[in-house]
C-alpha cells in the first residue's frame, strides 16, 4: 500500500476518515487547518505522543508537520518510523530504559536496561532516533548519594552503547512533590552530580520545565549555566500539566529565548494536557515557543 502525502492524509481528517481500523477522529475546525508554516528554527519542537492518545498517531504526525513541528516525543519502537512519513522524527524514544519508579538506582535493572538498549538503541540510530529515556527510579528508603552511586554505574555500562551509535540516552527531571512522589532524580543538582560523574557525551539530563518549575524555579538561570549537560526539554503549564497560556506561571516564551540564547541544538517537546481542542492548544504552543 502506497503512503499517503501529507495533503491528502489531512483532507481525509478534515472529512473525518479514518486509517484502517482506529477510531474516528472529528473534523479539524477551520482553525486547526493550516498550509505548511514556516518557523524560525531557533527552537525545534515536538509534541509527546501520550498527551494525544485519542488521535491516530499518523494524523498528529500530518498535524505536526503543518503547523512546524520537527519531531513527536515518546514513541515506542515500533512506532518510531511512523513521522518519517511526514518528514519529522522520533525526538524522544522508548527504548527499555526502565519504569519511572523503578529503573537505575536498583543495579539489580541493570542487565535488563542493559539487554534493551543493546536491541534497540542500533534500531534508533538506524531510524534516526537522537534520544532514548531513562529515569533513576524512586527512593523506597534508599539515600540519594546510594542512589547516585547506582545510577553512576548503570549509566556507565550503557554510555558506550549510545556512543556506539551516536544516540543519547538522557535521564529525565521529574517532580516528586506533585506528580511522582519519592522519585529520586527530582532535583536538577542531583542529576547533574550522575551525569558529570559518567562524563559522556552520549548520556545527558532530560530536563522538564514543568516539573523543574515545581521543584526549584530558577528556570532560565539554570538551563543556561548546565546546558551542556541537558540533552532535551519538555514544556508543560504550571501547575496542573495544562496549556501554555496566561493561566500559567512560567513566562514560556521568556524560557524559550533563554534556550536559545544557548548552543543547545537538541528538541523542545510540548507535553501539557489539554482543557481544550489538543490539537488548536498545540498550535497555540507552538506559535508561543517560536522565539
Amino acid at each position: 500500500m502506497s503512503l499517503l502525502s501529507r495533503r491528502d492524509l489531512l483532507k481525509t481528517v478534515v472529512s473525518g476518515a479514518t486509517i484502517g481500523a482506529g477510531p474516528a477522529w472529528p473534523a479539524l475546525s477551520s482553525s486547526q487547518q493550516a498550509t505548511q508554516v514556516s518557523r524560525k528554527g531557533r527552537i525545534r519542537q515536538s509534541a509527546s505522543r501520550w498527551c494525544y492518545k485519542d488521535i491516530p498517531l499518523e494524523k498528529l504526525c500530518v498535524f505536526g508537520a503543518e503547523i512546524g513541528l520537527k519531531g513527536i516525543d515518546l514513541l515506542n519502537v515500533d512506532e518510531w518510523e511512523v513521522p518519517r512519513r511526514q518528514g519529522l522524527i522520533c525526538s524522544m524514544g522508548y527504548a527499555g530504559g526502565g519504569e519511572i519508579a523503578s529503573a537505575l538506582n536498583r543495579t539489580e535493572n541493570h542487565a535488563k536496561i542493559e539487554e534493551a538498549f543493546r536491541k534497540n538503541i542500533p534500531i534508533a540510530a538506524k531510524l534516526g532516533v537522537p534520544n532514548v529515556i531513562t529515569f533513576s527510579g524512586n527512593r523506597a528508603g534508599m539515600s540519594d548519594e546510594e542512589g547516585a552511586k547506582n545510577t553512576i554505574a548503570g549509566l556507565n555500562r550503557l554510555k558506550k552503547i549510545g556512543e556506539d551509535h551516536g544516540v543519547t540516552i538522557c535521564m529525565e527531571l521529574l517532580n516528586s512533590k506533585v506528580d511522582h512522589k519519592d522519585y529520586m532524580c527530582d532535583h536538577t543538582a542531583w542529576g547533574l552530580q550522575v551525569v558529570q560523574a559518567v562524563n559522556s557525551p552520549r548520556v545527558k539530563l532530560l530536563y522538564d520545565i514543568y516539573h523543574m518549575q515545581i521543584m526549584e524555579g530558577d528556570l532560565v538561570a539554570t538551563i543556561q549555566k548546565s546546558i551542556d549537560w541537558f540533552g532535551h526539554f519538555h514544556t508543560g503549564g504550571v501547575p496542573h500539566r495544562h496549556e501554555l497560556d496566561g493561566s500559567q506561571e512560567v513566562q514560556w516564551d521568556g524560557v524559550m529565548r533563554g534556550i536559545a540564547a544557548t548552543s543547545y541544538g537538541g528538541y523542545v517537546a510540548h507535553e501539557f494536557v489539554s482543557t481544550r481542542d489538543p490539537l488548536t492548544s498545540l498550535r497555540q504552543a507552538v506559535d508561543l515557543c517560536d522565539v
